[in-house]
């Protein structure tokens, strides 16, 4: 269990990453004076900082098998998924009602994130979470 959710945080940061490169290329530090984009970039970067630093806090569990380590990252994966749907929610409007590339407008740097990427991130952060809470239960074996 515990190497799964290893494995399901990798892909899940992987993803991320995509995401926040696309954003950024796509101008949103720069939309933020503008309020361009729906995103801000503090919740931004925070869901990316918490989500690393949880992940270190994870491998460090592996190589030491505390159990504190474990119900640590689990702690800090739910204020990750936490910002993680506020940006979701912040997200869906914007795709759903802007245009790509409306004439004379800017769209908003968060339009332009790949909707197959947006959907395995989600998926593979929530399956994260629930591998994280299952192992940290004891469940599985380490």
């Amino acid at each position: 269990m515990d190497i799964a959710a290893l494995i399901a945080w990798v892909i899940t940061a992987l993803g991320g990453f995509v995401l926040l490169a696309r954003w950024i290329n796509r101008g949103g530090l720069r939309q933020q004076q503008t309020r361009t984009t729906h995103f801000p970039a503090p919740v931004v970067f925070g869901h990316f900082l918490l989500a690393a630093a949880g992940l270190v806090v994870w491998i460090i569990y592996l190589a030491a098998d505390r159990s504190a380590l474990a119900w640590t990252s689990f702690g800090i994966l739910v204020a990750v998924a936490l910002l993680g749907f506020t940006l979701f929610a912040r997200w869906l409007p914007v795709y759903r009602t802007t245009p790509p590339g409306a004439p004379g407008q800017t769209a908003p740097a968060e339009r332009h994130l790949p909707v197959p990427v947006v959907a395995a991130h989600g998926l593979f952060g929530a399956t994260s979470l629930v591998l994280v809470l299952l192992a940290a239960l004891g469940v599985g074996g380490s």
